[in-house]
């Protein structure tokens, strides 16, 4: 469709942010029965999880990069807080979550009392706030309670929380938290020892050569805070048991009655060898933010503001309550539960994020500790991860982004220290699962290796040969610079070695069983890999070549962009323009060594297939169609549609492997093959209410609660619904029902917005920036 005539079609215009009309607050008028009913609240790198249960304000606090010895991610710890008299005893009750301004309220009316807690994180700096108003002056009982009070023998299972998993020493200890007063505030850490599973890993996998040369995050690792309040005393400490596990409390009690009471907790984490130097910080912390503290909520408010202002999806806004509608409010709220680590060091782990509670209420076998969660803490699984990371891109969210790409760029030497140890060649060799130091998880890694078994490989029938998930992030990185203009020049050594890898490592292995390092047609042999972690030992998986061959692609359109800026430059710039020639030419010629795509006949349809071949089937993933999403091969508007379509009509493991569920991406893929019915049902399916009460705790899936990948998968699939791009190209509602209302603001490439409202089938808004973008949007209604 012309420009001209889209210019006739709509009229281009300043709409009020719907996202700000619309009302998708969730209001409780009823309190939890327990933690499974609790509502999410955070901001920053501070998750919490507030309820009200028995007439007790219970929040459980948590906060990115708390990882323990065994590189479990810890809990902060649970709040109690008690108001005197209390206006939580009688029938007038209220507990809302204030989307837009990403607070938690909590109302009530009883004795003679009306009271407000305003439950808030800091955007800016890692510290929650509980504030507390009332009609009448009462009195505040508020608690810090720890399950590690002391030394924990933990049952066999908790230990699939941390990295040791099945693998775990015999009776395994949580070793205690230090926890006391320190003049009328609550001081609580814990100080890794010298030794943690790091030093067990890197023994076992053969690495102590290096050993000195790898990052190590949990060596030293202090984490922990205070928790104070101004009218506050200490006031003794108590025990009990609270769902299957017993803690101790450490009680704080208003000096006074008042109308109005706050509480702060003040977080901090930092490798220190000296536990005092970690004190030192956190007062520091505590006195600089009490000297600024007035603007912070302001602050906060502001930074949440614009979070919002920036995209948002709204759907069937009259028709509130409708399985439509929720579809669109639960899109924002799990947005939201993804802004609780907007500014993490570390990255939003697919498995509950900072928002998982009690285990038994998601598996009534599992009475352990609220640390709990299956899959791991500093244990990352990267097929998953990606799905949580991807929706940002189209939000707009690249802040939030930015500790994943990190998480890579921080075990870079790690993963390229692998490749020199074990087979003594370039590149960096990531793993599918591993820990946030970059080496293969202690238990995946193999218990049971035979001893000639090569040290690089994991002895895994699930991860062996699964390396090519990195290269999903870096299309992250690339698309950064398509999306914002950010220059990644910082990123592509990171990019270019994760490419040497699999041109370096291949031909090692080539050579290990003959004379030549190539096929025939001197193309890499990709033997053995993995097409996920399904098809494998497979010989030229598809996935991985896709994934290849669109990153080296890109990369090479980048270096092309970049290279011969500095004609007139110093000596040392013209040497770097010269390194990146080389480089240039590198990756043109690993391009030319890579195969094609393999295809197959399904009942004489051509269809893609998952590799040229493969040994076993070993889950249930459809990397044929890797291809489509997130490789962008092919598509709506783009050559071999009609091979796509075929590989979703005809593929017998796609059919038998298709759902909604968890990870499932063919939603996704629906979209993206312009299939609106199937893209509907799939992603609504995603999207609709959860089984909890709270309407994004989806989950467990194959993972945990609230399951992260889920949420992610099916932002993707609305995404891709409504808007999907190919370089300049933009097409408007590729897979969208023409008679579900929508509203939606995106992002796309070249730093441009888009704005648009479909209403009774109709496109009555649509708002392109830069204006000049318009011209390359294409309407794809019929």
């Amino acid at each position: 469709m012309s420009y001209q005539v889209l210019l006739l079609m709509f009229c281009f215009i300043t709409a009020v942010t719907k996202a700000q009309q619309s009302n998708y607050n969730v209001v409780w008028n009823s309190q939890s029965k327990n933690p499974s009913e609790s509502m999410p609240c955070g901001g920053g790198d501070i998750g919490m999880n507030v309820w009200m249960e028995n007439g007790e304000l219970l929040i459980y606090v948590a906060r990115s990069g708390s990882f323990n010895e065994d590189n479990a991610l810890m809990k902060v710890g649970r709040l109690r807080i008690k108001l005197f008299p209390s206006p939580f005893d009688g029938k007038v009750f209220k507990q809302e979550l204030h989307l837009q301004e990403g607070f938690v309220t909590v109302e009530g009316e009883g004795n003679g009392v009306k009271a407000t807690i305003k439950i808030w994180a800091d955007v800016f700096s890692p510290v929650a706030h509980i504030d507390i108003n009332a009609n009448k002056k009462i009195t505040v009982e508020a608690s810090y309670e720890s399950w590690r009070y002391q030394d924990r023998i933990i049952k066999a299972r908790e230990n699939f929380a941390n990295s040791w998993k099945w693998a775990a020493p015999k009776n395994n200890v949580y070793r205690k938290d230090i926890i006391d007063f320190k003049e009328n505030k609550v001081l609580f850490y814990h100080h890794n020892d010298d030794e943690t599973i790091f030093d067990a890993t890197v023994t076992q996998q053969g690495m102590d050569v290096v050993k000195g040369q790898l990052y190590n995050p949990i060596k030293h690792l202090a984490f922990g805070g205070s928790m104070s309040g101004q009218n506050f005393y200490a006031a003794g400490t108590y025990q009990g048991v609270y769902v299957d596990t017993d803690f101790k409390g450490w009680r704080l009690k208003s000096k006074k009655a008042a109308k109005a009471n706050s509480l702060n907790v003040y977080l901090h984490n930092a490798q220190v060898e000296n536990i005092n130097t970690w004190k030192r910080s956190l007062d520091s912390l505590e006195w600089n933010y009490l000297a600024n503290s007035k603007s912070s909520f302001d602050r906060t408010q502001q930074w949440w503001q614009q979070f919002w202002e920036r995209s948002f999806v709204i759907i069937e806004e009259t028709k509130a309550g409708n399985k439509d509608w929720e579809v669109g409010r639960n899109y924002q709220l799990f947005r939201y539960m993804l802004a609780c680590n907007a500014h993490g060091i570390w990255p939003t782990k697919f498995n509950g994020g900072l928002l998982t509670v009690d285990p038994v209420f998601t598996d009534t076998s599992n009475k352990l500790t609220p640390d709990y969660r299956n899959w791991g803490g500093g244990l990352h699984t990267m097929q998953n991860q990606r799905l949580v990371y991807f929706p940002m891109i189209k939000s707009g969210d690249w802040d939030m982004m930015q500790s994943q790409l990190d998480f890579y760029l921080r075990i870079l030497r790690n993963a390229e220290l692998r490749s020199k140890v074990y087979w003594n060649h370039a590149g960096a060799c990531f793993t599918e699962q591993m820990e946030n130091y970059g080496l293969p998880n202690y238990a995946e890694y193999g218990q049971k290796r035979p001893d000639d078994f090569d040290k690089g490989l994991e002895f895994n029938a699930w991860l062996e040969y699964e390396w090519d998930t990195v290269l999903e992030f870096c299309l992250m990185m690339l698309e950064e610079e398509r999306y914002t203009g950010k220059d990644i020049g910082n990123r592509i050594p990171f990019i270019e070695s994760c490419l040497r890898f699999f041109d370096e490592h291949y031909q090692y292995l080539a050579r290990k069983r003959g004379v030549k390092a190539l096929d025939g047609e001197g193309k890499l042999i990709l033997y053995p890999g993995s097409g996920a972690e399904t098809f494998k030992m497979a010989y030229n998986s598809t996935s991985t070549i896709a994934a290849l061959q669109s990153i080296a692609m890109r990369t090479l359109e980048w270096m092309n962009e970049n290279s011969g800026k500095h004609f007139h430059a110093s000596v040392e710039v013209r040497r770097l323009d010269s390194l990146n020639s080389r480089r240039t030419h590198y990756v043109l010629e690993f391009l030319s060594r890579l195969p094609p795509l393999n295809f197959h006949l399904y009942n004489g349809y051509a269809t893609i297939s998952p590799a040229k071949s493969w040994e076993r089937v070993n889950n249930t993933e459809s990397p044929q169609l890797y291809p489509v999403f997130p490789w962008g091969i092919y598509g709506v508007g783009k050559p071999g549609l009609d091979t796509a379509l075929n590989t979703w009509k005809y593929d017998t493991n796609v059919i038998k492997f298709r759902s909604h569920v968890g990870w499932k991406q063919d939603n996704i893929w629906a979209a993206r093959l312009g299939l609106t019915d199937e893209a509907w049902k799939l992603t609504s399916l995603k999207l609709k209410n959860s089984e909890r009460r709270f309407p994004a705790f989806w989950g467990p899936g194959f993972d945990w609660v609230p399951d992260h990948n889920w949420g992610g998968s099916g932002m993707i699939g609305l995404q891709e619904m409504l808007l999907q791009v190919d370089d300049k190209r933009i097409l408007l509602f590729p897979a969208w029902p023409k008679n579900i209302d929508v509203h939606f603001k995106l992002h796309a490439p070249y730093n441009t917005t888009v704005e648009a409202e479909l209403k009774g089938g109709k496109v009555v808004l649509m708002k392109v920036l830069p204006e000049t973008r318009a011209r390359d949007v294409e309407l794809m209604f019929k």
